[in-house]
């Protein structure tokens, strides 16, 4: 599985190493994915998400079922 976030969608992006001398060189910047689990309360068990920090926060500020419904909307999660 790819380095992406099931709840925001956020993505590895791509930048520059800049040395002293201005030379430049390809790098990535990655994410800080974690695999968590959270509880619905709906479904009465464990749902297992790769989500970023800001996805994790997103989560506990509007909560899971709704994230969920948002991601699903979006395309970015498919729970069975």
């Amino acid at each position: 599985m790819s380095k992406v976030c099931q709840v925001t969608g956020r993505k590895r992006m791509k930048g520059n190493n800049v040395a002293h001398s201005k030379l430049r060189t390809k790098r990535d910047f990655s994410l800080n994915l974690k695999n968590k689990k959270f509880w619905s309360e709906e479904e009465q068990r464990f749902i297992t998400l790769k989500v970023s920090c800001k996805g994790i926060r997103e989560i506990e500020k509007n909560g899971l079922e709704a994230t969920l419904k948002k991601a699903k909307k979006a395309g970015l999660v498919n729970l069975v």
